[in-house]
């Protein structure tokens, strides 16, 4: 029991146990599958690391890497040091492109008129730095940057904070209403609310987050933290161009 509590306690999770959905064919992976599923992990895909004995794992918790009997489990960033590369971003990047495409249609969003780039917020009303960045929305849509919103309530799924973020998405205008709510006004109760905010939590986690604001760039980049308008500006004008 001990060996269990520790290993939940290192990982940052609870003994929360999802449903398991795990894209891979190769029922040497069995063990693996069965150690995570204990730990409340769900393992989404198993795929070959570059380091000899040890497997890459995309979970609900981030990328985490562990030996093929399911034992030994490493948690942290794994570095190509030839080439430059974090390896563990690069994996975690196309999670997140993944992700945020399949989470669109339950974004709040605020559309630049001359749309040059667009990046995904994941936010809460009560966090400081969430309420500065929305206080500058009109610097990223000015600089032709949509922002669209996801929801990660920093205090998990209960309470007040969870159940605010519950009723801006499910308001009439959700986009007024977020905007009201980070400028400190009482959030209305809507009766029979059904949002999807413990979706975008646990989304939130399986990208490797555990504060807001987090901001994902349109290639996956994960930017932790508030950055200004032209600071986003300047990163995503940055990143390579992808033909049509």
């Amino acid at each position: 029991m001990k060996k269990l509590v520790l290993a939940t306690a290192l990982l940052g999770t609870s003994l929360n146990v999802f449903a398991n959905g795990v894209s891979t064919t190769d029922a040497a992976d069995a063990p693996i599958i069965a150690k995570f599923a204990e730990l409340g992990v769900t393992v989404k895909q198993i795929n070959p690391s570059p380091v000899a004995g040890l497997k890459e794992l995309i979970t609900d918790k981030g990328v985490l890497y562990a030996s093929p009997d399911g034992q030994f489990l490493m948690q942290g960033t794994l570095i190509d040091l030839n080439n430059r590369v974090n390896l563990t971003e690069h994996a975690l990047s196309d999670v997140r492109k993944e992700g945020i495409a399949e989470y669109e249609d339950s974004m709040i969003v605020y559309k630049a008129k001359n749309e040059k780039h667009s990046i995904t917020v994941f936010t809460d009303i009560t966090c400081g730095y969430c309420r500065k960045l929305h206080r500058e929305l009109d610097d990223f849509l000015d600089a032709g940057i949509t922002v669209k919103y996801l929801a990660f309530p920093r205090g998990g799924l209960r309470g007040k904070g969870y159940q605010d973020l519950m009723n801006v998405w499910c308001a009439k205008d959700p986009a007024e209403a977020l905007t009201e709510a980070k400028a400190g006004a009482e959030v209305a109760d809507v009766p029979g609310c059904n949002a999807p905010i413990a979706e975008h939590y646990q989304l939130g986690q399986s990208f490797g987050m555990s504060g807001t604001p987090a901001i994902i760039l349109e290639d996956g980049t994960m930017i932790p933290g508030y950055q200004s308008a032209a600071q986003i500006s300047q990163a995503l004008d940055a990143l390579p161009k992808t033909s049509s």
